[in-house]
């Protein structure tokens, strides 16, 4: 299989089901942008075999043959069929992505097929490391920096997991239909808040006082995180900086409606509104362009 093809391939993936990513990805340079699909197609590839696995397939199992794909790739030999991983292997190469990064990925993977939920945020942390931290620090290579790599990468690591969180406020509904709460329960409980009351609101629509005050202590946390992140922006190469800002800003900007919704993200999808995602992204390409 053509190797363009393979790109071709996870940049669809990408397109289909990260339109926010997507989109900060044209603000990328040329050379950047199918590195990026790539990281996305396996990382999305994998997620799927988890929360929407195939009829008769055992997640587990599917898991433990992905550890062995990145034998394969890792070990350069066996030639890959597969495009996602064709592409996957060819980005791993041509930025010299540590291994470490992807196994972690992996077990946080694996425990979500057995860990239904968090008491705190110390034991949410090793889950938000694997599913979200590493994805900032297998970008930043791509991304490039203006510093040695281990300056950028606290601010890489604090990306993503903002995004991540921003992903457990927005679909905690969708989550709890899964089985899975990512919202540790100790600081729900400070509101007088139990899964079940989650639960409740999640199957009827409706909300309280106690939901709406630990949801807005949440997203408070969360815009913490961002603050963290933001100043790893400049540490980019010029040419990756407006990427990254406008995915930043996009991704807040869910915070941003989740107020605006007075915090009731169990009564529907909260999301950015296309025509504010299309002028911050077009913004950015104008000004890039400009400059």
């Amino acid at each position: 299989m053509e190797l363009a093809t393979a790109y071709a391939t996870c940049r669809r993936i990408n397109a289909r089901h990260g339109r926010t990513f997507f989109l900060a990805t044209r603000l990328l340079p040329a050379r950047a942008r199918p590195a990026a699909h790539a990281l996305y197609g396996f990382a999305r590839s994998v997620d799927e075999l988890v929360d929407n696995p195939r009829d008769g397939s055992d997640p587990a199992a599917m898991l433990d043959a992905c550890s062995r794909a990145l034998d394969r790739v890792y070990a350069r030999g066996k030639p890959l069929t597969d495009p996602v991983l064709l592409a996957f292997a060819d980005t791993v190469g041509r930025y010299g992505l540590e291994r470490e990064l992807f196994d972690a990925f992996l077990h946080s993977m694996k425990l979500d097929l057995s860990v239904r939920e968090y008491a705190t945020f110390t034991e949410l942390a090793e889950y938000t490391h694997g599913s979200a931290e590493v994805i900032g620090l297998q970008m930043l290579p791509v991304l490039g920096t203006v510093v040695p790599h281990h300056e950028a990468a606290p601010y890489a690591a604090a990306l993503g997991e903002a995004f991540q969180l921003t992903n457990f406020l927005r679909d905690v509904g969708e989550d709890l239909e899964r089985g899975r709460l990512y919202l540790p329960t100790e600081e729900l409980a400070a509101y007088g808040v139990e899964r079940q009351r989650l639960e409740w609101a999640w199957h009827t629509g409706g909300t309280d006082r106690g939901i709406t005050r630990a949801l807005a202590a949440l997203v408070a946390r969360n815009r913490a995180v961002y603050r963290r992140a933001k100043p790893g922006i400049p540490l980019l190469r010029k040419e990756s900086r407006s990427c990254v800002r406008t995915a930043l800003t996009l991704y807040e900007g869910i915070l941003d409606e989740i107020v605006a919704a007075d915090y009731n993200v169990l009564g529907g999808r909260v999301a950015v509104p296309r025509r504010r995602r299309f002028t911050v992204a077009g913004t950015a390409i104008l000004t890039r362009l400009w400059t």
